[in-house]
């Protein structure tokens, strides 16, 4: 039901962000950080790569997803909707070496599978055509056929997506390739996923599910630990971001302004790395960076902030203990990968994001999801401008672009070049209200349904979502 508390929160993420150098924001809520003890009690789960069924040519997995009581708050447990019974699984995949995922759905409720990132043909992208009933299973195949980057995977199902994302329904998928691997970045148990989001509990444990609830949301989880310390040696760490929640900004700042490089972003690796001090994070989106622990020597401690936290909450996402030496022959070179030349756009496009008080709806256009109407028919290989409008000047509501299959090229923001930051490849942008983006983008291999969308749940959830019908 939509009321007047729902729409000034719904607003209140974008109403006080002000530009900062390199593109980022930063602003601060009324009212004052909630005073608290150290949180930093329960240590950092990192994620082991699952093991595939190794087949010939191609990886197997089966992904069940079912309820499952796990511990989150020390103390108690929680019932949690999962893949495999677990919190933040992640998949490593190889490019050129397809991945096969069977989908049994054990869940009461219907589960659609998106690889989010994933150059994937349409009976594989998680159409909210193709979602798994209660009690079915379905085949997904990924070709790997795209460059290195981190992926995730969450569900697409319609009207259900945000509860099932928020319950803990989210895997990283990481693609690696030939040229990442011959990289001296660091790798191995010095290239770690950390997967965050917000959580409302009850005191007994329980999740809060409530789609207008965001600013409730004051617990943050780490790859599902709730403000974790991770123990690292005195050396680089590759850092794997991925913003899982339905519509919190992580404005990102270590320490207390301690530089660090930024060197991917949804895409994979950026054309050089970005020497940065604050990150921004938004839902759906992956940043890659490289902290070179060695700067501060063993016993120091680091704090990982959020820079905008919500009114009356602690500001703390996780925090590392410098522990121990290690040797370390990594290094971030001065050139990464260069960005792929689209040629000159035969398409323009335009998106104007708004929501309508009215009706509650969140519109693209005008005009909310409807799952038997196509809205736009781009061709296989004909590269396309889409400019991104953000018409909601009345509430200063944030929204994003999704478009699904391919990435994308940033060609400006309100008519300026974007940051360095964002010069690389992206599937997710950001637009704020009252402001515009242009991208540049070309769809390829697959022809079919597929989807575009803010990837503020609530908002996609109430109707901002589109779908383009790709022929040759």
């Amino acid at each position: 039901m939509l009321t007047r508390r729902n729409v000034l929160r719904a607003g209140a993420t974008a109403g006080v962000l002000a530009a900062v150098p390199g593109g980022l924001v930063v602003g601060s809520r009324s009212g004052t950080a909630r005073a608290a003890g150290s949180p930093f009690t329960t240590p950092l789960k990192v994620p082991a790569p699952l093991r595939p069924v190794r087949l010939v040519g191609q990886d197997f997995y089966r992904l069940t997803t079912r309820e499952a009581d796990v511990t989150m708050l020390p103390g108690t447990t929680t019932r949690i909707r999962s893949f495999n019974g677990t919190m933040s699984p992640l998949i490593v995949a190889r490019r050129g070496r397809p991945v096969v995922i069977e989908q049994i759905n054990r869940l009461d409720v219907p589960f659609s599978m998106h690889l989010h990132g994933g150059h994937t043909p349409e009976g594989s992208d998680g159409h909210p055509r193709n979602q798994v009933d209660p009690g079915g299973r379905r085949i997904f195949r990924y070709p790997n056929a795209q460059d290195a980057a981190t992926l995730w995977i969450h569900d697409h199902t319609h009207h259900g997506h945000a509860e099932n994302a928020y319950r803990g329904l989210a895997a990283t998928y990481i693609v690696t390739d030939e040229f990442e691997e011959s990289l001296p970045l660091p790798k191995g148990q010095y290239d770690v996923t950390l997967q965050m989001r917000d959580a409302d509990f009850e005191e007994n444990g329980a999740l809060v599910w409530d789609l207008h609830g965001f600013e409730d949301r004051h617990t943050i989880l780490v790859n599902g630990r709730p403000r974790p310390f991770f123990e690292v040696a005195a050396r680089k760490y590759r850092l794997r971001l991925v913003n899982t929640s339905n519509e919190r900004l992580f404005l990102l700042q270590l320490g207390e302004g301690e530089e660090f490089t930024h060197i991917a972003t949804d895409g994979g690796l950026l054309p050089a790395p970005v020497p940065t001090r604050m990150l921004q994070l938004w839902p759906g989106e992956r940043h890659e960076i490289v902290v070179d622990f060695a700067r501060y020597g063993i016993g120091r401690k680091l704090v990982l902030n959020n820079a905008y936290p919500y009114e009356g909450e602690s500001p703390e996402v996780m925090r590392f203990d410098v522990v121990r030496d290690a040797d370390d022959p990594s290094s971030v070179p001065s050139q990464l990968r260069p960005v792929p030349d689209f040629g000159t756009s035969e398409i323009e496009r335009e998106f104007t994001m708004s929501f309508n008080r009215q009706t509650g709806e969140h519109l693209i256009n005008g005009k909310p999801f409807d799952i038997d109407r196509v809205d736009i028919r781009p061709k296989l290989g004909v590269t396309e401008t889409w400019k991104i409008t953000n018409a909601d000047t009345q509430f200063g509501i944030p929204h994003s672009m999704h478009p699904h299959l391919d990435t994308f090229k940033i060609l400006d923001r309100n008519g300026k070049p974007p940051a360095a930051a964002e010069a690389g490849l992206k599937d997710t942008i950001t637009v704020m209200a009252g402001e515009s983006a242009r991208i540049q983008l070309r769809f390829t291999d697959y022809e079919g349904l597929y989807m575009y969308h803010c990837h503020l749940m609530g908002h996609l959830q109430m109707g901002m979502m589109g779908q383009m019908k790709i022929t040759r």
